[in-house]
């Protein structure tokens, strides 16, 4: 017998955003049907990478969560896995993506939109101050002195950024500009590779007095492009050590405007507490960089820049109305990302009085994923041997651009959702399917479907591409065998260096126009104080 499930309407849920209860509203399509539309508070949790994802993004069991699609018929499927896994109180949303939209709903493109409409609204609140591209450009080339710094991760800044610009990703700024800066006088510029972060950051600086002058660089990287201006490529300038004088002001600074945006302040026993009890969703972040976490953290905090934690709230903490709490040994990045998501409604703390004793965990961080039996692996050498006998397939699960860079030659790419909504008729024939990914984790949860639907023998490769790579067997590139649509990421206009004009103009046309849309939403909870 099929399984039912109940049905949450629009306004059921609207209620809910509002009286800020907790809300998982999950679209389980691909990110690029879900950046075509929709609701403000929605997370993307596509039906492939479910598994995966879930526990770490909606980690208790009893959260009210609520599924849609846009008629694929991926929502009941999700909805079953989900109790598969132990979550409890599991619904479609009435009449999917469409009954939204009937009830009166707002819908939002593009990904991220929580926190860049955020952004849009600190700028027209505080009137953060920005400059156009073109007089950047002749503050650069005068006389005086002038810095300019990109509040993007590491990653994006080596792929394009202002000449003679300096990576301290956001919630590094205010811990990072003093010892970055050299007087008082000198001019500031931030920039990212559109409006939020560069406008998050500027408003950051201002707000914790530094009392340099400051701008925001006027949509990015975007407008550097639009004006006609050259960026550099494969940079590698990056902050250093912080020096005592600025730590000590810095942290000062940071305190007092968390205080003053309503940060809460919490210790580990009263932490503890909370988590003992189970009755709310509680997400434990450490916003320092990268290195400082693997060096040492507190068991069960999950590593999450302070910058993009704000940049990217919904992927981070995908249940609206959630206790959040942020972790940093000097406070400073701590302090400054919980002011702005104080300001973003979120019921956030930060950890006071952890000890050097307490950061006793060691190394990356590593996402919870449900357990699963034993399977056939394969390793790299026993898989190519089967792939020149023939009458083998390989099914490639790793994301599109992975797959394109860099594959096992004759590999069938696909996502997981593909085999939901066609079934085998998608498959290559074959008398054996290998699968793989990335690392072959999310490559496993496909095993019992593949078999399901082939009847034939099915194992994994071990270690996934990464392991063939590294065994220095031969790669195909290109897009030499997708079974569909490249659908599994949307291509952000702001991103990379081959954009169309058209399309960097589009976004920011949207970016414009989100202030509208949160009026017309009214369920942001917004309360922008500083």
């Amino acid at each position: 017998m099929a399984e039912t499930f109940a049905h949450r309407r629009y306004d059921q849920l609207r209620h809910a955003l509002l009286t800020r209860q907790e809300v998982a509203l999950i679209d389980v399509r691909e990110e690029a049907q879900y950046a075509e539309g929709h609701p403000l508070f929605a997370v993307n949790i596509p039906l492939s990478k479910l598994e995966i994802e879930i526990l770490n993004r909606v980690p208790r069991f009893a959260t009210q969560i609520t599924v849609y699609d846009n008629g694929e018929g991926l929502a009941k499927m999700a909805a079953s896995c989900l109790n598969a896994l132990g979550y409890t109180d599991v619904a479609l949303l009435a009449g999917g993506l469409n009954g939204w939209r009937e009830a009166g709903g707002e819908l939002f493109i593009d990904v991220n939109s929580p926190s860049k409409a955020f952004g849009e609204l600190v700028e027209h609140r505080r009137q953060t101050p920005s400059l156009p591209a073109a007089e950047v450009q002749k503050l650069l080339q005068s006389d005086e002195p002038v810095v300019v710094l990109d509040s993007r991760r590491f990653d994006e800044y080596q792929t394009m950024s202002i000449p003679g610009s300096v990576n301290v990703p956001g919630a590094e700024l205010v811990l990072r500009v003093r010892d970055l800066v050299p007087s008082p006088t000198t001019k500031i510029i931030v920039n990212c590779a559109g409006r939020t972060r560069s406008i998050i950051g500027t408003q950051s600086l201002i707000n914790a007095g530094i009392r340099n002058p400051v701008w925001a660089l006027r949509n990015g990287t975007i407008g550097w492009t639009l004006a006609g201006l050259q960026l550099e490529h494969g940079q590698s300038r990056r902050y250093g050590e912080v020096s005592e004088t600025a730590l000590a002001q810095a942290a000062r600074n940071a305190r007092e405007v968390a205080d003053r945006a309503g940060v809460n302040r919490i210790t580990l026993p009263q932490l503890q507490t909370w988590q003992q009890q189970g009755t709310h969703t509680i997400y434990l972040f450490d916003v320092r960089d990268a290195s400082e976490y693997a060096e040492g953290h507190l068991p069960g905090s999950r590593h999450v820049p302070g910058g993009q934690l704000v940049q990217e709230t919904d992927h981070y903490a995908s249940v609206r109305g959630a206790k959040v709490v942020l972790i940093d040994r000097e406070g400073v990045r701590a302090n400054m990302s919980a002011s702005w998501l104080a300001q973003m409604g979120w019921d956030i703390a930060v950890l006071d009085g952890l000890t050097a004793d307490d950061f006793s965990a060691r190394g990356a961080w590593v996402p919870e994923v449900p357990p699963l039996p034993a399977r056939e692996e394969l390793e790299p050498a026993q898989l190519a041997g089967l792939l020149d006998a023939g009458q083998t397939q390989v099914l490639d699960f790793t994301t599109s651009a992975n797959y394109v860079a860099g594959h096992i030659p004759r590999a069938a790419w696909l996502t997981r959702a593909l085999l939901a909504i066609k079934g085998a008729q998608v498959l290559p024939e074959a008398e054996r399917y290998v699968v793989t990914c990335g690392s072959s984790l999310l490559a496993r949860y496909a095993i019992d479907e593949v078999a399901a639907l082939t009847g034939k023998p099915v194992a994994v490769l071990k270690g996934g591409n990464a392991a063939w790579k590294a065994t220095g067997l031969p790669l195909e590139q290109g897009e030499t065998r997708l079974l569909q649509q490249r659908n599994d990421r949307y291509r952000r206009p702001y991103e990379g260096t081959d954009n169309s004009t058209q399309a960097m103009q589009a976004y920011l046309d949207w970016e414009f126009g989100l202030i509208a849309q949160l009026d017309r939403d009214g369920t942001h909870g917004f309360n922008v104080s500083l």
